[in-house]
């Protein structure tokens, strides 16, 4: 069996840190903890943030890995964005759960990331490894802050402080997922405009 080169293996990071993410993040839930500033809510939090900082921080070291040591793989190409799909998608959900985010809205995403992961597929078949475009580096990071600004909005419940004007915090965390989902539906279209006839060109 080929050795997983250490790119990969910070890739796979992410992947593990997906069900651990969904223990912790409902670790009071499970408890029947409700009561904000319990041990179980600061636990929680204690561990969810380095958690999903550190997953987040694999996006960058498996790319400079791989860079630096000339390991940049096919396989790595299409191992990396699945990662990122299955580390983001399981937060959108978490936050769904907890009312940040509509469920319709997630529903968007994952329709987008399954065209996506499809047009990958088809790709590989004819020999064409899709790497990230901008526009796909783009609509991540607004994942990522989006997420993140979920993550303070419930860690600053947890922890039992109050944000003045919560409804005002609250929407905007619905705009930068709106603002994902259109970043992430126009990088869709960028793709397979540049990708379609990349992998249609040999068909008769």
């Amino acid at each position: 069996m080929k050795k997983m080169h250490a790119a990969d293996a910070f890739t796979l990071v992410r992947i593990i840190a997906s069900p651990l993410f969904i223990l912790i993040y409902f670790l009071p839930s499970i408890f029947g903890d409700k009561e904000p500033s319990s041990i179980t809510n600061i636990i929680s939090v204690c561990i969810i943030v380095p958690l999903i900082l550190f997953a987040e921080f694999t996006d960058y070291l498996d790319g400079h890995y791989a860079r630096k040591h000339n390991v940049v793989s096919d396989f790595g190409k299409l191992f990396d964005p699945f990662a990122d799909v299955i580390l983001h998608l399981t937060t959108f959900f978490c936050y769904t759960m907890t009312g940040y985010i509509s469920p319709f809205i997630v529903l968007l995403f994952v329709y987008r990331e399954f065209g996506q992961l499809f047009l990958r597929m088809i790709a590989a078949k004819k020999g064409v490894a899709i790497a990230a475009r901008k526009g796909g580096k783009f609509k991540t990071v607004l994942y990522i802050v989006a997420g993140f600004y979920s993550l303070f909005l419930e860690c600053c419940l947890r922890l039992g402080f109050t944000l003045p004007s919560y409804n005002i915090w609250f929407y905007v965390g619905y705009g930068l997922y709106i603002a994902g989902l259109i970043a992430s539906y126009a990088s869709f279209i960028d793709y397979l405009v540049h990708f379609i006839p990349v992998i249609t060109k040999d068909d008769k």
